[in-house]
């Protein structure tokens, strides 16, 4: 079942407590005063409804920040789930579960058969910076794959693998043991004649390391995004989420240059309680 989003329109008192400006009974004493304005009108009607985003209010002339506090999500996607905020077939999509009023998007692409790291937002700045092609962020997957690649295999994918959309950038590429802990713990058994590859790619194409493997005749059993920047999946398990750490989030911002005074009230991202008991949540 979908989580139910914040509404485009809101009553006024309850916009302005949000914003921190007194309690909702003294924002509805404020209105009645005539003491807001929304657009330069004084309003005294209690019971006022409108999107917040799409009006200037101010309180005796001065203007309140009535913008949503950023919020910065990491999701263990499953298998089966598309990375999109809603989807006209009625196919299950990321926000699904995630338990939160918040307008969230999820930044980059992971296609629908892929599972692993998610960041969901609502900070368009730092999910432009970060997806863009200029900045050339890495994203690193664990790859298994049927078949055992050799040299010549790495080198290709080193270099490059020629596309249909053309040539990918050069990768980052590494045979991982199938018995490591932290291998099977995210992949589980590695069967016979398989095997798990780390590729690091700073391009972000359409189901682009399932091609690239694809074209060095190495075709992909499961495909999990364990890295976005600086961010890891760690031992998170599948379909949990949880806020970004502190100090998660100051590196994220360093490397994508907002790691400076940001204008809005929260900079390290805001603790969501679950609103459904069987929300599922892992610190």
């Amino acid at each position: 079942m979908t989580v139910p989003r914040r509404p485009r329109e809101e009553r006024l008192h309850k916009v302005l407590a949000r914003a921190g400006v007194a309690s909702r009974r003294k924002c509805e004493d404020l209105i009645r005063e005539g003491r807001v304005q929304v657009d330069g009108q004084t309003v005294q009607d209690v019971g006022l409804k409108l999107d917040p985003l799409a009006h200037r209010i101010t309180v005796d002339g001065k203007e309140v920040d009535v913008r949503p506090e950023k919020v910065y999500i990491l999701l263990h996607k499953p298998p089966g789930y598309l990375c999109t905020t809603a989807d006209p077939f009625g196919r299950p999509v990321v926000l699904d579960l995630v338990d939160t009023d918040e307008r969230l998007f999820p930044v980059g692409r992971l296609d629908q058969e892929s599972e692993g790291l998610v960041l969901l937002t609502n900070d368009g700045e730092l999910a432009n910076r970060l997806m863009h092609p200029r900045y050339g962020h890495w994203r690193e997957y664990w790859v298994l794959v049927e078949g055992e690649p050799g040299p010549k295999h790495l080198d290709h994918l080193q270099a490059g693998v020629l596309l249909e959309d053309g040539r990918t950038a050069p990768a980052r590429v590494k045979v991982l043991p199938g018995d490591d802990e932290e291998v099977a713990a995210l992949l589980g058994p590695v069967g016979p004649g398989q095997s798990v590859l780390s590729i690091k790619i700073r391009e972000g194409r359409k189901r682009q390391v399932r091609r690239m493997m694809e074209a060095v005749g190495l075709p992909v059993v499961r495909l999990v995004r364990v890295a976005l920047g600086p961010l890891r999946l760690g031992r998170l398990p599948q379909g949990r989420w949880r806020p970004l750490r502190p100090g998660e989030l100051r590196a994220l911002l360093a490397q994508v240059g907002l790691a400076g005074p940001r204008p809005d009230r929260s900079k390290q991202g805001r603790r969501l309680p679950p609103k459904r008991p069987k929300a599922k949540t892992s610190g």
